[in-house]
This record gives C-alpha cells, sequence and structure tokens, in this order.
C-alpha cells in the first residue's frame, strides 16, 4: 500500500542562525530510511505524468521503486541512462514547477519529493566510491564543445558515450560553467560538481581550460581543424544594468561579478585565497530571482548586519524559488517589495545610499504579470555601501562577433531550430543560456541532449 501522507518527509537543514554564517550546505539530505519512506508516497502512475514534466526524460517512477525496496544502485543507474547530473539536479532544479508540478499528489497535500530522492540516490552512490567501468566503441568523428556548463557538459557526455571523440573548450580556469562561478557553495557544492564533472570525463571527453572562443580561437577556425560538428553551450555570462546614476561608484556590483569572486575564485576564504571582495554593513540586491536570492544570502554569510531584496513588483510575482525565497527570509534577508531603486549616491567615490521609489501594480504587461507603476512623491533614501544589481545576463558578444553567418536574436541570443538546435551556421549547434537567456540547469540539460541527437544523426547521414 502506498504511504498516503499529505506531506513530504522534511528534510533536514542546518538551523537558520547557524548557516547564515557559514558556506556549508544548507541541506543536509535523507537518510536510506527517510527516502524510503518518502518513495513510498508514489502512486507508480500508469501515464506518468511526472516525466512530461522533466525536460531530460528521466524515468521518475522507475528510480522511485527501486529506492522504495532499498535498491538505490539501481535508482543511480536508472536516472543515469537519462541525467548525466542527478546529484546537481536534485539540488538545484526547480522541481516543483517542473516533474513535481505534473506530480498527482500535489493535487490534495504535497507532491512527492523527487528532487529529494534523486539526491539522495546520487550522493548514495558517490559515497559508495564505485569506479564505472566505460569501454566505448569509437566512430572516429570530431565534435567541440563550447562551455563546460550544464548544455555543454550534457552535450559532451551524451556524444562520448556514442563514440564521439569530444573536446569541450572552456573559457575559465575551472569546468562546470554555472555550476561553479554562479550558485552559491551553500545550495551546490564545488567538489559536487567537480565529481560529475569527472563522471563525464571518464566516458573519454577531453576538457582544454582557458580557451576563449572567438578569441583564442574562432569557430571557423574550429571547423579547419576538422571537428564535424560545433555546440555552443557558453551560457549568458555578460552583465545587465539598470542605467540609473551612480552605477560607477565603488561598492556596485552586478551579481555575476559578485557571486564569481565569492564561488570560483573563493573570496569568502580571504585571505588564503587571493581574491578580496568588500561587503559593508547594509547591502541591497536589485532583484527577485535565484540569483538576486543567491547574492543576498552570500552576502550574509560574509559578514553583513542587514541584507535587502529590493524589488519592484510584489512577493507573488518574485521569481525565484519558493524554498530559495523561504531559505532567504529564515536567514534573515529583509524583503523590500514594491521598490525600484532610481539612483546610487556616494561619498569620497563608495557607494552611501541608494534612493528608492514606490510602486504598485497596475494592468498585466506582456509577460502576463501586473505592470509596475511609481508612486508619485513617494522617494526615499536606503542608507547602504554595498548594491548587488541581480536584474539578467546575456550571453558574451565574442562568438557572434567572430562567426559569420550565425543568426542571432538583437538582445544577443543564438537562434536555433526548436527541435534539433541546429543554428544559421551549417554544423554549429546551440543551447543553454547562450539561446534562452538565463534559464535553468535542467533545461540547459535537456538543450544540450537534443543537441547531440540531432548532431548524431546529421553525421551518421554523412
Amino acid at each position: 500500500m502506498p504511504n498516503m501522507s499529505l506531506e513530504k518527509v522534511k528534510m533536514p537543514e542546518q538551523e537558520a542562525d547557524v548557516r547564515n554564517k557559514n558556506f556549508k550546505e544548507v541541506a543536509l539530505g535523507y537518510t536510506l530510511e527517510q527516502a524510503q519512506e518518502e518513495a513510498t508516497r508514489c502512486l507508480n502512475c500508469r501515464h506518468k505524468p511526472c516525466m512530461n514534466g522533466c525536460p531530460v526524460g528521466v524515468p521518475i517512477p522507475e528510480f522511485i521503486q527501486h529506492v522504495a525496496e532499498g535498491d538505490i544502485e539501481a535508482a543511480y543507474q536508472t536516472i543515469k541512462r537519462e541525467n548525466a547530473l542527478p546529484a546537481i539536479c536534485g539540488r538545484v532544479c526547480p522541481q516543483e514547477n517542473q516533474c513535481e508540478g505534473k506530480c498527482v499528489r500535489a493535487i490534495k497535500g504535497e507532491a512527492v519529493g523527487i528532487g529529494r530522492l534523486e539526491r539522495f540516490v546520487a550522493d548514495y552512490h558517490m559515497a559508495l566510491n564505485k569506479e564505472e567501468k566505460v569501454e566505448i566503441e569509437k566512430n572516429h568523428h570530431k565534435v567541440a564543445i563550447v562551455g563546460s556548463g550544464p548544455a555543454g557538459i550534457t552535450c559532451a557526455g551524451e556524444l562520448a558515450k556514442r563514440g564521439y571523440d569530444v573536446t569541450v573548450f572552456e573559457a575559465l580556469h575551472e569546468t562546470g560553467g554555472v555550476l561553479v562561478y554562479g550558485i552559491p557553495e551553500f545550495r551546490l557544492p564545488k567538489a559536487l560538481v567537480a565529481k560529475e564533472v569527472d563522471n563525464v570525463k571518464k566516458l573519454g571527453v577531453h576538457v582544454e581550460t582557458n580557451v576563449i572562443v572567438g578569441r583564442s580561437i574562432t569557430i571557423d577556425e574550429l571547423k579547419e581543424e576538422g571537428y564535424e560538428a560545433i555546440f555552443v553551450g557558453s551560457g549568458a555570462g555578460l552583465p545587465r544594468f539598470m542605467g540609473i546614476p551612480g552605477e560607477n561608484l565603488n561598492g556596485v556590483y552586478a551579481a555575476n561579478e559578485f557571486l564569481t569572486r565569492v564561488n570560483l575564485m573563493k573570496a569568502y576564504q580571504f585571505p588564503d585565497h587571493p581574491t578580496p571582495v568588500k561587503i559593508s554593513e547594509k547591502v541591497a540586491v536589485i532583484g527577485g530571482g535565484n540569483v538576486a536570492m543567491d547574492a543576498a544570502r552570500t552576502a550574509k554569510r560574509l559578514g553583513a548586519k542587514e541584507v535587502y531584496i529590493v524589488y519592484r513588483r510584489g512577493e507573488e510575482e518574485l521569481p525565484a524559488r519558493k524554498e530559495e525565497i523561504h531559505h532567504a527570509k529564515e536567514e534573515g534577508i529583509i524583503f523590500k517589495l514594491l521598490n525600484n531603486p532610481i539612483a546610487i549616491h556616494g561619498e569620497d567615490g563608495w557607494v552611501k545610499s541608494m534612493e528608492c521609489v514606490e510602486m504598485t501594480l497596475g494592468e498585466p504587461d506582456a509577460s502576463g504579470r501586473r505592470r509596475p507603476v511609481e508612486k508619485e512623491g513617494s522617494e526615499f533614501l536606503l542608507e547602504v555601501g554595498t548594491v548587488i544589481e541581480a536584474i539578467g545576463q546575456s550571453p558574451n558578444p565574442l562568438i557572434r562577433q567572430t562567426t559569420p553567418g550565425l543568426e542571432t536574436q538583437k538582445w544577443g541570443g543564438i537562434i536555433v531550430e526548436e527541435e534539433t538546435m541546429a543554428t544559421s551556421k551549417d554544423g554549429v549547434y546551440a543551447g543553454g543560456d547562450v539561446v534562452t537567456g538565463a534559464a535553468t540547469v535542467i533545461l540547459a540539460m535537456g538543450a544540450g541532449k537534443n543537441a547531440a541527437k540531432a548532431i548524431d544523426e546529421a553525421l551518421n547521414k554523412q
């Protein structure tokens, strides 16, 4: 008989007043007993609606059944058939909008904790340190992957399993893309990302770091070197700014610069690591998405006494995951909603305060959300010494500027054919944030899988 509890098995976590002072992982994960208990909540529906919500097509009821039976290795192998990065997806995927959002149990009560179970299975497997023997027959086709983030590393792994000689070109000094520079240690430990990337390398994927495609080498030069297909998964690392007065003051950061310094360059361990990051006692983070939550929670851990999320819409319109909002509130982040910054003021070149205006919500705009409207005469000053802007990113222009024949959107995203991820340039494919703008890890992985399938079909026709 299924476990008909209306609530998920609670995930153990660090206490809020403890975790907001360290960079250790917030959620501590299930025990085997807790995982089995949660797994028995799955009804194993015949039509499997949860799978329709998974961008990479994990056979969810099948792996959960293995967990319920206590065969965790079988559960892991079931997930790995479709998902190259289960420990990562179990932590950072917005399951509530994807697999769990389709779960029948969510009609009355909470969905089955699919993400929590995926995380448990991956962690359990890793803890056993099992060496997986991989024997792949090579087909002697060469493929280049630009970027080692979730789209690139997924595409690389899928092609390697099919026998391709795959080389990944990564601009930074570490592999992982946004997984290492954009997501804080307390949400996604870097050692775990390294293990997941190593699993892909064991398939025979070669990685070259410190190679900026578009500068170190161009797409056309990669073709000249014999790469028969190229997948561009270079992400969206170019920050956007509001264009308000005072953004050139010291103490103003783009969120991706701030998070890169802390996450990838380990500024939180300064001076043991030589990258400093200056945080004042009062910090304002502009934006309401996951990146804003990450920046705010990071600033708190770096010693800020007051950290504000300043967002021009209300709580219902916050685009961040509910879990991230909940954790931020628990950790003492102050939400100043229905407020919009209009200027940053300084003293001696450093941020002193941020001028804001109160907003009300009017009629829905093109996005379907109610449009924020300024309240006349409601300006006020927020005394802060650091401002972090988390209002979105766009793709770096280097590849589009150095690749003749590559069609892009006005905002810089590469235009692709939706099913195959093929671009306007023969033999070049693209996916992930470089196509969609900043989105989710699992959607980028889905794009990488689709591109790998299309590349395989195209090269097998030759």
